[in-house]
This record gives structure tokens, sequence and C-alpha cells, in this order.
């Protein structure tokens, strides 16, 4: 059976060296990039079940290399492992498309767990289905993993998949926060910031009116709920 396959992203090869002993521990095949520029290129010439990657680089930097790869429409799983350590980072990291973020110096069990846990949870964020889910505008192709709106595709992070998927196949159904959290982080801890950071990022691109959502609604003191009525 094929190993996953992780590509480490970071300028430093001390920390290059030490993230690819750690993913080889956890059983993923790793490929290495140095830099931003040569990340994209890597991930143009293969298919990646993990991204892990630094901010602070020479040339282009971790933030505009995710802006880059979610605007060609690629749902590979990014983790930002970063020594940058304020909130603003994090939750920007999240906001443009990043699917976890860990900051250095980091507990290498528990990165390789996070690690393993999100290719885990994006490749099973569709279930043992097959076919396309229709909802009012909206359709849902479970083969490809692709998000539709009146025809055109929505680019979608792998937790805006998940939580997009969990959305649509319970219509009406009002989720608290600690359901979304557990089902779609896989974790019990709850971050309330992580999750107003994805819904807010999923109405910013299916909602005709972000301010004033239509689809994915706030029900107060309980949680999120999806309806196209």
């Amino acid at each position: 059976m094929d190993k996953d396959l992780v590509l480490v992203v970071d300028d430093d090869q001390a920390v290059r060296t030490m993230l690819c002993k750690i993913m080889d521990s956890n059983d993923f095949d790793v490929v290495q990039a140095e830099s931003g520029e040569e990340a994209l290129k890597a991930v143009e010439e293969q298919e990646f079940d993990l991204i892990l990657l630094d901010i602070n680089m020479h040339g282009m930097d971790g933030f505009e290399v995710i802006n880059e790869i979610r605007g060609q429409g690629k749902n590979v799983p990014i983790m930002v492992v970063s020594g940058r350590k304020a909130d603003y980072d994090t939750l920007y990291g999240l906001d443009i498309g990043a699917d976890d973020y860990i900051t250095k110096p980091f507990n290498p069990v528990t990165l390789g767990a996070k690690a393993k846990a999100l290719v885990r949870r994006s490749r099973s964020s569709v279930g043992a289905d097959s076919g396309t889910i229709k909802v009012g505008p909206f359709s849902y192709d479970t083969q490809t993993l692709r998000f539709y709106k009146d025809g055109v595709e929505i680019p979608l992070s792998a937790k805006e998949n998940a939580m997009i998927k969990l959305f649509i196949d319970n219509e009406d159904s009002i989720f608290s926060k600690d359901m979304i959290y557990s089902l779609i982080w896989g974790e019990t801890i709850i971050d309330e910031n992580a999750i107003m950071v994805y819904v807010n990022r999923l109405r910013q691109k299916i909602e005709d009116d972000p301010s004033e959502p239509r689809y994915i609604q706030t029900v107060r003191g309980l949680g999120y709920r999806f309806t196209v009525k």
C-alpha cells in the first residue's frame, strides 16, 4: 500500500530535516521544498496528501503560497508550521485557506498526530457515498469533492469542504459549535474562533450578501443551520 505523500516547505534546512524525520516516523513519504516558489512548482507536478508550510521564508512567504494554491482550486490539506504566534497570524492563515496552524517549537508527537488526523479527515469528509448531492442552487460531487453554486465551481479548502458537506447532508439541522468542532476537527476542546473563521469564509464564498446570510444561518444560543428555504 502506498504511503501518504507530504510536502515539507521551509527555508531552514535544520527545520526541514526535523520535519522530514517526524513525517517519516509517522509513515509518510516526504518531498522537500526550500522556498514558496519551489513549493508551487512541486504542487504543479504532483499530487500531495498534505503540505507542511512555514510562513517566514525568503521570497514568496507562506501566506502567498496558500493564496496561490487555493486560487488554483486545489483542496490539498495545508498545515502551517510557523514561529509566528500572534493570534492575527493564526486567524489570517486559517482565513485564507490553511486547515491547521501549529507554532514552533512544537511537540513532535502532537505534530505527527495532527498530520495524520488532517489527512484522515480530508479523505473521510465525503463518507462512502457516491454521486452528486443537489440542494437548492448548490451541488456537491462526492467523487471529485467539488462544490458548485448555480453550476459554477467554488474552490474550498479541506476543512471548508468537510463543513459544507456536513451542512448539505443535514439541511435545516442545527449544529452547535461543539458538534461542528468534534465532527470537523475531531477534538472535544473547541476553538470557537476557528469555527467562526470557517463559517465566515464559507459565507463569503456562497452567500449573495455575506453580511445578511441566507444559507448559513446563525441560530442564536444554539449554533448554525444550513437551509435553502
